[in-house]
């Protein structure tokens, strides 16, 4: 089958999230053809360009959300072509599309500002009423989009500007909407226009998503807004994974140029409304692990349509660790991951300081780099400092060199030369994040068969579970008394890491993600209703063929002697098959059988038995 992979921000650029779960799937199904819908982030995004693409892929489009609708516009990539933004409405808008234009707009924008401000902690009361409003909205807007070429100056215009000023001002909303002011209606706006730029894309046709099989999205938000797109033009299936929550993200996200609280309130209701209308859609939903579910179910997802499929990951680059006998520094703790504060570092070093004090021949080795911008050199900075504080280089004499038992390393040197030796460095890895999603870390380490120390945050007690210990986050004197529990009795690590690799192995590998998906493809695809790639003929009430539409027992029935259809059916039953298939019993000869000609013959045959018989 066909499958449309739609991607925000990743697959098939060399850097973004998912970029490495994509690949693997598309390689790891060679049985299915992928086409690749993208939308990138930011220039320097696309300048570092693409991975390499198996063969399997077939047509590629791109659109980029990080720039104006006049800038999109790229020279022709290999394997497909660039998505292209119309140029809007422009002066070819008349009156009555201006009428659409501006109901549509209304009832989005309405239901954007009557919704919860809080997000997840909301009660919902308005949820329903709210939700109703924003698809009418969202897909009025949508078939506009459509017909006329596209929407981006019409996004942009004062018209939705003062669409934006009157919902704000209508009674029932939100104080803290209510309070915006004209450069709140003037960002909110812009941020409106980008998030419903896939709108505008030329994708939905009959060489886009209309011709693929089932629309996978690699994440919801703007990722999944094609695809129900594509829903609702051709009725292609949609199916939602999310290994992190967009939501979360957003709620977090500190953008340099903060917007105020009315605009955040706006854009908080917006993708809050637009996530549980992908959950709403969604035939079916596959989060990455119980910490995502339990969010998706927050905001509206079906129970019913929620299959968790774990993130696979390569383990033999481990196994020459994990299956080994090197048990790693004895008394050597070791942290890798992007040092960022959300890791908390800060309360890592104050707790090795008092695992220092119980155990004073006790190493950390902290692998890894900070994140690119200001921010995680200051956080990197911040953390040598401190641990120059604390851990002073301590001489033997005036003629030594002073030995720190804190080190910050990065991966690839002569001593480290890759991740896998990173975790064969030391007999218990640490995890100390006061934020986190999928702890790959965590199960990077569990292939190596180390004992862990974690926080308790995200998926961590999920992926975890009974192989490691966990402690609650913030808490350097809990995270101490746990490295030394372990570092104190190396019986209970050798049986920690051989359970956690254990357990790796079953639930966290490439192998269990594919064999999942290609199931969920199989089902999606056998539970979908028959679609047309073409209307159907009015002088042919039949159409074209249709899958599944003929009983396989008809096939079997045709090509069978007249004899033979007598053995396996009764004789009233044999007669009426062999006279339904054409068969001149006299002739010893068969005519084309009627499961050739349609179904309707056989079904009504097959009905006709069935009542003689009874």
């Amino acid at each position: 089958m066909r499958i449309g992979l739609l991607t925000d921000g990743g697959y098939p650029y060399a850097t973004g999230e998912s970029r490495l779960w994509c690949d693997r799937l598309v390689r790891g199904l060679p049985q299915h053809e992928f086409d690749l819908f993208a939308l990138s982030r930011s220039a320097d995004q696309e300048q570092q360009g693409w991975v390499r693409l198996p063969d399997r892929v077939g047509r590629v489009r791109t659109a980029p959300l990080w720039t104006h609708a006049e800038d999109t516009r790229h020279a022709d990539r290999p394997r497909g072509l660039t998505g292209r933004l119309a140029t809007g409405l422009g002066r070819s808008y008349g009156r009555r599309d201006r009428r659409r234009f501006t109901a549509h707009m209304a009832a989005l924008v309405g239901a954007v500002c009557a919704g919860p401000e809080t997000g997840p902690e909301s009660d919902g009361a308005d949820a329903g009423s709210a939700a109703g409003l924003f698809a009418d909205g969202l897909y009025g807007l949508a078939e506009l989009a459509r017909e006329r070429g596209g929407l981006h100056h019409a996004l942009r215009s004062e018209t939705t500007v003062r669409i934006v000023e009157a919902s704000c001002r209508a009674p029932g909303t939100g104080r803290t909407v209510h309070g915006a002011t004209v450069p709140d209606y003037l960002a909110f706006v812009a941020e409106l226009e980008r998030s419903l730029r896939p709108l505008s894309l030329d994708w939905y046709d009959e060489d886009g998503l209309g011709a693929v099989d089932v629309c996978h999205a690699a994440s919801g938000g703007a990722a999944a807004l094609p695809g129900l797109l594509a829903k609702r033009f051709f009725g292609v299936p949609l199916l939602v994974t999310e290994h992190g929550v967009p939501l979360r993200a957003h709620y977090l996200a500190a953008p340099e140029a903060q917007p105020g609280a009315p605009v955040r309130a706006l854009l908080a209701n917006f993708h809050g409304l637009l996530a549980s209308e992908v959950y709403r859609q969604a035939a079916l939903i596959t989060p990455g692990n119980t910490h995502v579910r339990r969010w998706q179910e927050r905001f509206g997802a079906d129970r019913g349509k929620l299959r968790t499929v774990y993130p696979g990951m390569e383990a033999e680059r481990f196994a020459a660790v994990g299956e080994g006998d090197d048990e790693g520094g004895p008394a050597t703790l070791v942290w890798i991951g992007r040092i960022e504060p959300a890791k908390d570092l800060i309360a890592l070093l104050h707790a090795f300081a008092e695992v220092l004090r119980a155990e004073p021949d006790a190493r950390l080795r902290i692998f890894g780099a900070p994140v690119q911008g200001a921010e995680g050199d200051t956080y990197l900075a911040q953390c040598r400092a401190l641990a120059a504080q604390l851990f002073p280089d301590e001489a033997a004499d005036a003629h030594a060199v002073g030995d720190n038992p804190v080190t910050f390393e990065e991966i690839g040197g002569p001593e480290v030369p890759n991740l896998a030796e990173a975790y064969a460095a030391g007999g218990v890895v640490v995890l100390s994040s006061v934020v986190e999603g999928f702890p790959i870390s965590l199960v990077e380490a569990m292939f190596c068969g180390r004992a862990t120390v974690s926080t308790d945050v995200g998926a961590v007690v999920e992926v975890v579970g009974g192989t490691g210990l966990v402690v609650p986050p913030r808490n350097p004197r809990a995270l101490a008394d746990a490295c030394v529990a372990l570092l104190r009795d190396p019986e209970r690590r050798a049986r920690l890491g051989a359970a956690a690799r254990a357990r790796a192995l079953e639930l966290f590998t490439v192998e269990q993600n594919l064999a999942a998906f290609r199931g969920i493809y199989l089902d999606l695809v056998g539970h979908a209703p028959p679609r047309w790639t073409t209307p159907p003929d009015p002088g042919d009430p039949a159409g074209p063929p249709r899958p599944f539409s003929t009983p396989p027992e008809a096939h079997v029935l045709g090509a069978l002697p007249p004899g033979r259809i007598a053995a396996v059916l009764p004789a009233g039953a044999a007669a009426r098959s062999t006279a339904g298939a054409g068969v001149d019993a006299a002739a010893g000869s068969s005519r084309v059988p009627s499961w050739a000609l349609g179904a309707e013959g056989v079904c009504a045959g097959a009905r006709g038995a069935g009542d003689g018989d009874a």
